[in-house]
């Protein structure tokens, strides 16, 4: 079983990006990389969603829509420092907390969730200022 099967699959990742880019939506630092309205945030919450899904072990959508995820390069774009990381940390922290209050993420599949989106975070780092 995949790790995507043993939290719900497709509504669990759903869940984590809708409430991920719920926070986004008010944050001064994060939102305008997303561009900063509406159907931007909606069209990234389905990107980070299907990314997530492909990761885990669900459909390959998102590599089907978007090719390789290239995260290092789709981010160079952007100064993500470490007020940045931890931001987006905070949020994803949030949305993964919500999943596992609502029953879907047990602390074992948390914790391996947590462990990348930690180490993923840190990896698209790119200026220190």
């Amino acid at each position: 079983m995949t790790l995507y099967e043993a939290v719900g699959g497709r509504e669990t990742f759903a869940l984590i990006a809708q409430t991920f880019y719920e926070g986004i939506a008010s944050d001064e630092v994060l939102l305008p990389m997303y561009g900063g309205n509406d159907a931007d945030l909606n069209a990234a919450a389905q990107r980070l969603q299907l990314f997530l899904e492909q990761y885990w072990g669900g459909p390959r959508d998102y590599e089907e829509l978007r090719g390789h995820p290239r995260l290092r390069m789709r981010h160079m774009a952007y100064k993500i420092d470490r007020d940045a990381r931890e931001r987006w940390l905070k949020h994803m922290r949030n949305a993964l907390d919500v999943t596992v209050k609502a029953g879907l993420v047990a602390p074992l599949y948390e914790a391996e969730l947590w462990d990348y989106l930690e180490r993923a975070a840190t990896s698209l780092m790119n200026t220190n200022g």
